[in-house]
């Protein structure tokens, strides 16, 4: 059996009636930009698709996510339970991504009305407003890390942000410098951990939620639950790629490394994002992380360069200036002589995709 497939390119106020219907039966939808082009897509799909998510490709390789009706409100039964209760969310990140897509069911799973941030990008004044607007009890919002960074900073953003029961921070790894200044703020963070094929946030600080099981298999982490995607729309070979099945269910491959220890997971970078820099094989991400801790530098993106000599190199995107000596000995005492930066590159600002995260495509063609 199949249902329509209706592609809706608007912001979120466009996206919720037709979400809110897709989830009771109706036609599937995938949200795209206001300003994006109409997406090529067929107009049937499989009758337990209730959703498309178009990923945001931070490392050139979009995919179309398809998610069922089930998935959707596992996810939100499952964040309700963790959060300790329904309550009123406010809406800060695009609505045609997952996170956003969340927020909104959510919202409709605890039969509440989402408050909208208006501004298209994180501005403090349009996040204290909005917030203001909220009218239950109990409020909550989603964050990227530097959105995050960039509210605190802001008098009356900040003001805002300690009014929230819990703040979810997701979407890239939150850098150690701002965790630590939330918690100083008294700010009520959450780190979650789950992507598109997972229906968003599946993991709380570590610890699996819901129904999610998690396991590391080859140094990969795998994760498992009611609430994975069915697949990639009309993508079969990518689909068996990412989604396997063995006797302990069905899993999705994640792509990135890991580790289990008391039964809470720690994320030590991508399985992927490996180069070998005079023949030693060198994590950007672990990398990233190190730079990332230093003052001054924690908006830094990490990405590789072709070099002559040793084959490939990591370099250093910043908005700020540091000493590269420092950099270099401080990622060097901590993950040896080849991890060492061969250069910072100053920018006016990072790029980023509409859901806030680097543009690591664009960084690494500077």
């Amino acid at each position: 059996m199949t249902r329509a497939l209706r592609v809706i390119a608007g912001d979120a106020a466009a996206i919720l009636p037709g979400l809110s219907r897709a989830l009771e039966g109706g036609d599937a939808i995938l949200p795209i930009p206001p300003s994006a082009a109409e997406a090529d897509v067929p107009v049937e799909v499989d009758s337990r698709i209730a959703l498309v998510v178009q990923t945001s490709g931070s490392t050139g390789d979009a995919k179309r996510v398809a998610l069922s009706r089930d998935a959707l409100v596992a996810s939100a039964e499952a964040a309700e339970a963790a959060l300790g209760g329904p309550g009123q969310w406010l809406l800060a990140v695009p609505a045609h991504y997952i996170a956003g897509i969340n927020v909104l069911v959510r919202s409709l799973v605890a039969g509440t009305d989402p408050v909208i941030v208006a501004a298209a990008h994180t501005d403090p004044v349009a996040f204290a407003t909005a917030s203001a607007a909220l009218d239950n009890p109990r409020r909550f919002v989603s964050l990227v890390p530097a959105q995050l960074s960039k509210l605190m900073e802001h008098p009356a953003a900040l003001d805002a942000l300690r009014r929230f029961d819990r703040i979810l921070v997701g979407g890239q790894s939150l850098p150690g410098i701002v965790e630590n200044r939330s918690r100083e703020l008294g700010l009520s963070i959450t780190r979650t951990y789950g992507s598109s094929e997972t229906s968003g946030g599946c993991v709380y600080d570590g610890v699996p939620i819901g129904d999610t099981v998690m396991r590391v298999m080859d140094g990969e982490v795998e994760l498992g639950g009611s609430t994975l995607a069915e697949g990639y729309l009309d993508d079969l070979d990518r689909t068996q790629q990412a989604f396997h099945t063995d006797d302990a269910g069905r899993w999705y491959r994640t792509s990135d490394a890991g580790r289990i220890v008391g039964g809470v997971l720690t994320v030590t970078g991508r399985v992927d994002d490996t180069i070998i820099s005079g023949g030693i094989k060198v994590a950007l991400s672990a990398v990233e992380r190190v730079v990332r801790s230093l003052p001054g530098l924690a908006d830094a993106v990490v990405v590789r360069r072709a070099d002559e000599r040793w084959g490939e190199v990591p370099v250093v995107v910043a908005t700020a200036s540091a000493s590269l000596a420092f950099v270099r000995k401080e990622v060097g005492s901590k993950l040896g002589a080849a991890a060492r930066p061969a250069e910072i590159v100053l920018v006016d600002a990072i790029p980023l995709l509409d859901s806030g995260k680097p543009d690591r495509v664009a960084l690494e063609h500077r």
